[in-house]
């Protein structure tokens, strides 16, 4: 499940990522948009992706809320859930107040909350939805974290992430750290902005022959090096 609290700070991106990587591995998958505003997630069409609005005239929708859930303990696959920076407090409050994770760990499945810290104007606001994140979930659930230089450097007050105290605080609560590097604007930025507005996937631009072969070739660098992080980290 993807949390962060701040809007367009790439989680519907990560989210196609993870679901990506997933299904490199010829592994079964279930994918869904609960963002009621921007629904990125969802279009992408190559991932299948279901879309439960959680919101109705902004206000939290408990039943879809409850079809959610039903919906993880029904499926017998890996999931990805998408949620949008207007469902991120309700959510939280839902997950905590009805004990979700020890709900979902009786039936067999774990929650891990994946949450993105964003370089450039984005930077203060998602340390700050880490750390609100971190100090309301209960302890056994763990946090990949999501390190997005695509804006900037993860810098603040001249401390690294790992030097900040949102990190040290919950840092044996994080199972992986993932970094999204910073890239050359003209080029692999370019190429990703590109795919990103049609919402393909790295196989679906990859083999697209209206591309460029360099394009093409830059894409497939950076879906490999993706890759190789969250094999070291052990997503799935």
């Amino acid at each position: 499940m993807i949390l962060q609290g701040k809007g367009g700070c790439g989680k519907s991106y990560i989210s196609s990522l993870i679901a990506q990587y997933i299904l490199s591995k010829d592994k079964p998958l279930d994918c869904v948009d609960t963002d009621p505003v921007n629904s990125t997630f969802a279009g992408y069409k190559a991932l299948n992706v279901r879309t439960l609005h959680l919101l109705d005239d902004d206000q939290i929708n408990t039943r879809n809320l409850d079809t959610l859930i039903e919906w993880i303990v029904s499926a017998d696959t890996d999931m990805v859930i998408d949620n949008g920076a207007a469902t991120f407090v309700p959510l939280a409050h839902y997950i905590i107040t009805n004990g979700i994770a020890d709900l979902l760990a009786e039936m067999g499945h774990e929650l891990i909350i994946h949450t993105v810290i964003a370089g450039g104007q984005a930077l203060v606001d998602t340390i700050n939805g880490f750390a609100q994140l971190a100090k309301q979930l209960p302890d056994d659930i763990s946090f990949v974290v999501w390190l997005n230089e695509f804006y900037g450097k993860i810098i603040y007050q001249n401390k690294t992430f790992e030097e900040m105290k949102a990190y040290k605080e919950v840092k044996n609560r994080i199972s992986s750290i993932l970094t999204l590097p910073q890239v050359k604007e003209e080029t692999y930025g370019l190429d990703i902005e590109e795919m990103l507005k049609l919402r393909k996937t790295f196989d679906e631009a990859i083999n697209d022959p209206s591309l460029s072969i360099m394009t093409r070739q830059r894409l497939k660098i950076y879906r490999t090096n993706m890759f190789n992080q969250l094999d070291l980290a052990a997503v799935i």
